[in-house]
């Protein structure tokens, strides 16, 4: 049920973090998966680290800020791997906090142009490749902060809480064709993105305070709920945002 054999995925933000946990995940649930980020050796890595898994694997340089980046990633992935089953926008993400009264109009622009523009483009130009066939599941990683607004994160928490109502949007529009589109809102996961807050220890321990479980999430605790979205175990699952949180928001 649970089995991703035969099955062709791709990963945004795949070099590092969760992108990268959920890329190998899913070459070891039987995916074979195009890979994509900025960088080519981080890229190249991770391609290699899946076909020692036994898997196809395609290592795709792409911003995902362009349009046409996406595109052409798509479609290699298509002519190279086969027909499109799994696409996971993991890229976005944000390196500063500043409440509104200080936030420069570009910095919302650039938030948006990376948490939400690009999935609205990924998510397009993908749906429009699973219709094509036998449908196929996508897959949002929000955040928790698209669910409760986070103080000095506005920017963030409004381009991730557009995703997920985007999402349940688009999953009533595609439900009756196979495609079926899901959220996953992480809440404080240990990635290299965050590692300035959760490296110093009073940071860490403030973060850790506000979690029931009382530790930050590790990028592999999102591989199961991932697989599980994308797996035929959710076949009657659309529209849904899974909360992995540690109890944060309970």
């Amino acid at each position: 049920m649970f089995s991703l054999e035969g099955k062709v995925a791709i990963v945004t933000g795949a070099s590092r973090g969760i992108g990268r946990a959920l890329a190998l995940g899913y070459a070891e649930a039987g995916a074979d998966v195009a890979v994509a980020a900025r960088n080519q050796a981080d890229l190249d890595a991770v391609a290699a680290e899946i076909r020692s898994r036994g898997r196809r694997s395609l290592a795709v340089p792409t911003d995902v800020t362009d349009r046409s980046q996406i595109k052409t990633l798509i479609d290699r992935t298509v002519e190279e791997l086969g027909p499109l089953d799994i696409l996971v926008n993991n890229a976005g993400g944000t390196r500063f906090m500043t409440p509104i009264v200080s936030l420069r109009p570009d910095g919302w622009d650039k938030a948006l142009r990376l948490n939400l523009d690009s999935v609205f483009h990924a998510t397009q130009l993908g749906a429009q490749k699973m219709l094509e066939s036998d449908g196929g599941s996508i897959i949002q990683i929000a955040s928790v902060a698209g669910i409760e607004g986070a103080q000095g994160l506005s920017f963030y928490s409004a381009a991730k809480g557009a995703v997920r109502l985007m999402t349940q949007a688009v999953a009533k529009e595609l439900a009756e064709s196979g495609v079926r589109v899901n959220t996953i809102a992480p809440g404080w996961i240990a990635t290299d993105l965050n590692a300035v807050m959760w490296q110093d220890e009073s940071t860490r321990r403030t973060m850790e305070q506000m979690i029931p479980m009382g530790r930050l999430g590790r990028p592999e605790e999102i591989v199961g709920p991932a697989i599980f979205l994308a797996s035929d175990a959710s076949s009657f699952v659309t529209g849904t945002t899974l909360v992995v949180d540690g109890g944060q928001i309970a």
